[in-house]
C-alpha cells in the first residue's frame, strides 16, 4: 500500500475521516513553506495537498489566483516545491504529501523527469487539474509504477462515464468538487454531495474527499459525514492572508486544529 492509502485505510479502521489541507508552496514566502507544512501536521492534518504555482490557475478562485501570485513573485517553481517536500521528508516519513497543480509546470519537465523527481522528493501523489482521465493512462500508469497515486477530481456535472473512467484509473483517493465554479465560491451544499455520493461509490473504490466550500468545524463536519476526507483550501489561505508572517504557522496550526477537534467529536 502507498502512504496515501494506509494514511485513509488506518483513518476508516478507527471509524475517523481524513483531514487534507491545502497551501500554496512558496505563499506567503518561500521560507514559511516547510514550516507551514510541519504546522499543518501539528494541528491534526492526515495528508497535505501542497499546490504548485502557476500563472494560469483557471480552476481557482481568486484567493489561490492570489496565493500562486505571490508565490510566482518569490520566484517559486515545480524544482522549488520538489525541494520543500524533500526538507519536509527530513523530518517527517510519515505524512503523505499531494501536489496539486496543473499540466504545463509538468510537461516543461517532461512527465517522466517529474516523476522521477517526485517520487525521489518523497511526494506520494499528484493531481493535475487538467489533464482529462480519459486522456492520461499512460500518465497514470506511470505513476503507480514509481508508487505514486495519481488523484483525480470528480464535480456535481461528472457523468456516469467520467466516473466511471476515474474509477479505472485513480488511486490513492479522489477529490469531489462539491460545487459547480472555482475553489473559494458558492456555499457548501450538503445535500448535492448526499445525492452524488452513492453515484461516484459505484464506480471508485478509493476513498472520496470532499472540498469548495468547507470554511468551519461545522461545514467539515457536515460533509464528513457523507465522505471519507474533507480537503479545505481556501479558508487557509485566507488565514494566511490575515496573519503577520511571523505569526503564520501558529495561526494555521490553531485553525486546523479547530476543523480537526470538530471532525472528531
Amino acid at each position: 500500500m502507498s502512504r496515501i492509502q494506509s494514511t485513509l485505510a488506518a483513518l476508516a479502521e478507527k471509524g475517523r475521516k481524513g483531514l487534507i489541507p491545502f497551501i500554496t508552496a512558496g505563499d506567503p514566502a518561500p521560507e514559511l513553506t516547510v514550516s507551514l507544512m510541519h504546522a499543518l501536521v501539528a494541528g491534526g492534518a492526515d495528508i497535505i495537498e501542497l499546490g504548485v504555482p502557476f500563472s494560469d490557475p483557471m480552476a481557482d478562485g481568486p484567493v489561490i489566483q492570489r496565493a500562486s501570485e505571490r508565490a510566482l513573485a518569490n520566484g517559486v517553481g515545480m524544482r522549488h516545491v520538489l525541494q520543500f517536500v524533500k526538507e519536509f521528508r527530513a523530518s517527517n516519513q510519515a505524512t503523505p504529501v499531494v501536489l496539486m497543480g496543473y499540466a504545463n509546470p509538468i510537461e516543461h519537465m517532461g512527465a517522466g523527469k517529474f516523476i522521477d523527481a517526485a517520487k525521489q522528493a518523497g511526494v506520494d501523489g499528484v493531481l493535475v487539474v487538467d489533464y482529462p482521465p480519459e486522456e492520461c493512462e499512460d500518465f497514470a500508469a506511470a505513476m503507480k509504477e514509481k508508487g505514486l497515486d495519481p488523484i483525480f477530481l470528480l464535480a456535481p456535472t461528472s457523468t456516469a462515464a467520467r466516473i466511471e473512467q476515474v474509477g479505472k484509473i485513480a488511486s490513492g483517493y479522489v477529490y469531489y468538487v462539491s460545487l459547480k465554479g472555482v475553489t473559494g465560491s458558492g456555499h457548501l451544499d450538503l445535500e448535492g454531495v448526499s445525492k452524488k455520493m452513492p453515484e461516484i461509490k459505484k464506480h471508485v473504490r478509493v476513498p472520496v474527499g470532499v472540498g469548495f466550500g468547507i470554511r468551519d468545524g461545522a461545514t467539515a463536519k457536515a460533509i464528513a459525514s457523507v465522505s471519507d476526507a474533507v480537503v479545505i483550501g481556501s479558508r487557509i489561505i485566507q488565514e494566511l492572508e490575515n496573519t503577520p508572517r511571523e505569526n503564520a504557522a501558529q495561526a494555521v496550526q490553531a485553525f486546523i486544529s479547530g476543523i480537526r477537534k470538530a471532525l472528531d467529536e
